[in-house]
């Protein structure tokens, strides 16, 4: 027979075991203040500063997508690298929710908190069930960090979530197919960054790893490759780079592959099934030829006519460093027409890791990127521009500067999946060249723009309008 202070004591553990894990999950989903990104630098200087740096809750173009509208709510799901306040480079992997009914946004939540890192490599990316079902993807850095997955525990909400899994899982890119699950292309650093896929038709049991691009020279010791990727209908296909040896400092070549039949066969743009992983550098896949030519290749974004037809946003340029002796880079429009690729100039901007977005319809297609390169010269990002063509990317026009006058650079403007006026598009800001605070933005496909709100105190606020004036003032939407 059990003593009766036996009893007591083991209740009272009970009791605050069950506490302490109250107040731990409640810690891991903490609503947070306001929306403050997070500031990195990679600490790779040169005579004209860092390789990049600057406002970074945006990145990377490999974390895909970051943003998706449900029309079944008219709500817009939001991830993004954030940090507890401006005097901090301490990485939360946040969410938020923009609330097209009201013209409000939530309190940012933090999904998983990592914990002293402040590398934007950790990034979170985005995914939405057919039930309506959050999904956050939280990146690792190849086996030295590792990545995560959540589920929210309500349908079209942000306010809770559960750890599904904890694995090795660089670059996130889940995508959603109705009536067959999960299809997520990844990056594990097996040789050094090699291209794999998983599926799952449920999100909590999924597939061995896959692994899909492997591409090396003869007398190359590692592989190297980073992708952007997306879908349209049943389709999903990927742009990849290539890194001579591993070497990521010389990224080059531009690849096209794509599935059909969720990962079953993957296939060039012509249908040619591929044995995978694929490792033959003049494989059919190969869309743009750039290593003889000794220029790097920087993958922004992908996207797909009304007939499926894919198609990428790339900056091409000489040389990994910033900085006039490696010239302007080129942006480009690649584009396959249904019989062959085609490629096409958009403009000009001072550094590799200025980003944007590209938007598809069937006589307009848009740009947005920060190719105007002021204030912070030859930093990463700048002032926000939009390009539109109106001949299937053969020319372009500058049509609307979106920012100017500012503080700090814009940069990785990242478009919402199923994107929705007002909030069509997002990114943020940060002096590349110091430690600064960074500040989050959205826009709209008129060019108009609302800065989220840094600091918060009511659950839902209306963000206040930008206007392009003399006096770069803020105002009231």
């Amino acid at each position: 027979m059990k003593r009766p202070y036996l009893i007591i004591l083991s209740s009272l553990f009970l009791f605050f075991l069950s506490f302490g894990q109250l107040l731990l999950a409640q810690e891991k989903f903490t609503v947070a203040d306001g929306y403050k990104g997070i500031w990195f630098t990679l600490g790779q200087f040169s005579e004209y500063g860092d390789k990049y740096s600057g406002g970074l809750g945006t990145y990377t173009a490999k974390h895909i997508p970051l943003a998706i509208h449900a029309p079944e709510v008219n709500k817009t799901f939001f991830v993004y690298g954030g940090t507890r306040s401006p005097e901090e480079k301490h990485l939360l992997c946040m969410i938020g929710v923009f609330d097209h009914h009201t013209g409000m946004v939530s309190r940012p939540v933090v999904v998983h908190d990592k914990e002293g890192v402040d590398d934007p490599h950790d990034n979170p990316s985005l995914a939405l069930d057919e039930e309506g079902y959050v999904w956050v993807f939280v990146s690792g850095r190849g086996r030295r960090r590792m990545g995560y997955k959540y589920r929210s525990r309500e349908p079209y909400s942000a306010e809770s979530f559960d750890l599904v899994s904890e694995e090795e899982m660089t670059y996130p890119q889940p995508k959603y197919l109705a009536g067959q699950g999960f299809l997520n292309l990844f990056t594990k650093y097996t040789g050094v960054r090699e291209l794999y896929m998983e599926t799952s038709p449920d999100g909590m049991d999924w597939s061995e790893d896959q692994k899909l691009v492997s591409i090396k020279r003869n007398g190359d010791k590692n592989a190297g490759h980073y992708q952007i990727s997306g879908q349209h209908g049943d389709k999903i296909g990927f742009f990849c780079n290539w890194h001579p040896n591993g070497n990521v400092d010389l990224r080059t070549n531009l690849y096209y592959f794509q599935t059909t039949d969720f990962g079953e066969t993957w296939t060039d743009s012509e249908g040619t099934v591929l044995d995978v992983p694929v490792v033959n550098l003049t494989s059919s896949g190969l869309v743009k030829e750039y290593f003889s030519q000794k220029r790097n290749v920087y993958l922004k974004d992908i996207n797909f006519d009304a007939e499926g037809n894919p198609m990428a946003l790339y900056v091409e340029g000489i040389g990994h460093q910033p900085g006039p002796e490696n010239g302007l880079r080129n942006w480009h429009l690649v584009y396959w027409d249904g019989s062959s690729w085609q490629d096409h100039l958009i403009t000009q901007s001072d550094q590799n890791y200025d980003m944007g977005s590209l938007w598809v319809a069937e006589d307009e297609w848009t740009v947005i990127g920060p190719t105007a390169d002021r204030p912070q010269a030859w930093g990463a990002g700048g002032e926000v521009q939009v390009w539109k063509s109106f001949d299937q990317g053969k020319t372009w026009e500058m049509s609307r500067q979106l920012t100017r006058g500012s503080k700090r650079n814009h940069n990785y403007i990242r478009r919402v999946q199923q994107g929705s006026d007002p909030f069509y598009y997002f990114w943020a800001d940060g002096n590349p060249n110091e430690f600064s605070e960074s500040h989050l933005y959205f826009g709209d496909s008129e060019g108009r723009v609302w800065m989220l709100p840094y600091e918060m105190e009511e659950d839902w606020v209306r963000p206040k309008r930008w206007r392009n004036d003399l006096f770069n003032r803020w105002f009231s939407r």
